[in-house]
């Protein structure tokens, strides 16, 4: 994740008080709608007349939830220009890195302040902040030289942020 996105996190973080994306959401004035959306689709991020919405998935689970809420406010404040169901469906641009970029900010945030123990491996450190072992790819710690390099992407056809 560039450091631009970690200052960003960072700020949104010391400025709302808070690292819950719903809590965040409500303060930067995004619209959070609870909607059924299938089977395949986890959320998406739109803006109607200029009013952002976040739009989760009614059937998620609560941390599903959390994840997604982080994962599309993640899309509002780093890609609120493009619009990736259009990119996806009538270009040959590929919205994986737009879709990687989102889902590294969505674990950030939800890991928040926290930091690793003395001796702590990454998998406890990430089971602890609450985040599953299926986004463990997406997480590699800050390097201390700031060349903060990310893991090989996990790939999933589906798309269940659906954006």
């Amino acid at each position: 994740m560039a450091m631009d996105e970690e200052r960003l996190i960072r700020k949104l973080i010391q400025t709302c008080g808070t690292n819950d994306p719903l809590a965040i959401a409500e303060q930067k004035n995004i619209l959070v709608l609870y909607e059924r959306l299938g089977k395949n689709i986890w959320g998406y991020f739109s803006n109607a007349h200029r009013i952002p919405m976040i739009h989760i998935n009614e059937e998620l689970n609560e941390f599903e939830r959390t994840f997604t809420a982080a994962h599309e406010l993640g899309h509002s404040l780093l890609h609120a220009k493009l619009n990736t169901p259009f990119l996806r469906k009538n270009t040959l641009i590929s919205v994986d890195r737009i879709e990687q970029e989102a889902n590294r900010f969505a674990i950030k945030l939800l890991i928040g302040d926290a930091k690793p123990e003395q001796g702590e491996t990454v998998k406890f450190f990430l089971l602890r902040c609450g985040i599953p072992e299926w986004l463990h790819p997406y997480f590699v710690p800050h390097q201390a030289d700031d060349t903060n390099k990310w893991a090989a992407i996990w790939k999933d056809d589906r798309s269940f942020w659906g954006c």
